[in-house]
């Protein structure tokens, strides 16, 4: 039989199931009267004056809980870990950071990765970057953060595996800015990173990401291309597909705007795996960037224009009706019309028990990759411009 495809979500539908999905510990966020950080050296608001060691060593690599990239020797690459919030047995989760700080002064850009710990291509095309730098050559500083939601990594799960009511899943991407006296660990950990390790030390920052479990997507950007400095970097890919819409609130990318830091979020692919082809155009277009903000020198790499890239401000979702196989009918990227059918879906008797259609034209940008899917699973979504956007909407994270 038939199904709808699924409606574009709007901006109050959407806020109202944002707050839903965060449940009683938004609640009671508001009235609960917070224990103190961690060891706070400094307040929040004004972030870390000076780097600060803990006089921990780990595998040979120095550990910070505060850190001021301008107390580094410049001209050379700098491995530490970052002191994050407390596991239950009362140790820490440390986070990986990659300071290339060049030989001389220059704008601060901040690579983040491993916000969800199922994202293994965004992981990998961070390294990438860093590898390819000298800083003695260089004009400026990148630092990288390749493993911040620890918890979820271990796994190599999306959500961070909170332990303060029995087995919470927490998506760490919801959590931002974070709150370092909050009341779970994961709002803690953000407080903490963004706080005293990201925000003091960038001029613009970017938040790499995947599809999530089961779900890939396309290779392509997020970010409001309304703010200037956003534009002129998400344009400097050579992927194929901008989303642009700032998407929803709570996401790192959004949490440095709010701080007056340009930031977008690039999607590279499949969870899970290393997609090498696609994590080649992120690392290039990376590249791009810093060239752009004159961290390196050297001609630019292939941009968007080269690969004629598709701008939507909307993605359009259609979600399964029905249990069963899905069987996909376009592939990623493909261009598709309204009334075009995109999936059909099969029961255990190999019949057809509903074909799913696009309600709108553009081009598909993400698919569930798992074979089989239950009612309301996102099978497709397809990136589209509408006229006049809702403002912020859902994504193929």
């Amino acid at each position: 039989m038939s199904s709808k495809p699924g409606e574009s979500l709007g901006r109050r539908d959407f806020m109202i199931a944002s707050v839903a999905t965060l449940g009683a510990s938004a609640g009671l966020m508001a009235n609960a009267s917070p224990a103190p950080a961690q060891g706070s050296p400094t307040s929040a608001a004004g972030g870390p004056s000076a780097t600060v060691y803990t006089g921990d060593v780990i595998q040979g690599k120095k550990v910070v809980s505060a850190l001021n990239v301008d107390d580094l020797e410049p001209g050379r690459k700098h491995l530490l870990y970052f002191q994050g919030v407390e596991t239950p047995t009362g140790q820490h989760w440390y986070v990986s950071v990659t300071v290339a700080r060049g030989a001389k002064p220059g704008k601060r850009v901040v690579l983040v990765s491993g916000v969800h710990g199922d994202e293994m291509s965004s992981v990998h095309t961070v390294q990438t970057v860093m590898n390819q730098l000298d800083p003695a050559r260089m004009s400026g500083t990148v630092t990288a953060v390749t493993d911040v939601s620890r918890a979820a990594m271990e796994g190599m799960q999306r959500r961070w595996p909170n332990a303060g009511r029995g087995a919470d899943l927490i998506d760490m991407n919801r959590e931002w800015p974070g709150n370092e006296n909050g009341l779970t660990a994961p709002s803690r950990h953000a407080g903490l990173l963004f706080n005293r390790l990201l925000r003091p030390n960038a001029d613009a920052a970017i938040d790499f990401h995947t599809g999530t479990t089961g779900f890939e997507v396309a290779a392509f950007n997020i970010g409001g291309m309304d703010v200037p400095e956003v534009k002129a970097m998400v344009e400097l890919y050579p992927v194929g597909q901008i989303f642009d819409n700032h998407v929803y609130p709570g996401v790192l990318h959004n949490a440095f705007m709010d701080a007056g830091i340009p930031a977008f979020t690039p999607e590279i692919g499949a969870a899970r795996v290393l997609d090498l082809e696609m994590i080649d155009l992120f690392v290039e277009g990376t590249m791009n960037v810093l060239k752009h903000h004159g961290i390196v020198a050297g001609p630019m790499g292939r941009t968007g224009k080269d690969v004629s890239v598709f701008v939507g401000n909307s993605a359009f979702p259609i979600l399964a009706t029905q249990g069963g196989l899905v069987e996909h009918l376009v592939g990623l990227s493909d261009k598709v019309e309204p009334g075009q059918e995109v999936a059909v879906q099969r029961n255990s008797f190999g019949e057809v028990v509903a074909t799913y259609t696009s309600g709108v034209a553009g081009e598909v940008t993400g698919q569930r990759s798992d074979a089989m899917a239950e009612p309301g699973n996102p099978l497709v979504f397809i990136l589209f411009h509408k006229d006049a956007p809702d403002g912020c909407e859902s994504y193929p994270e």
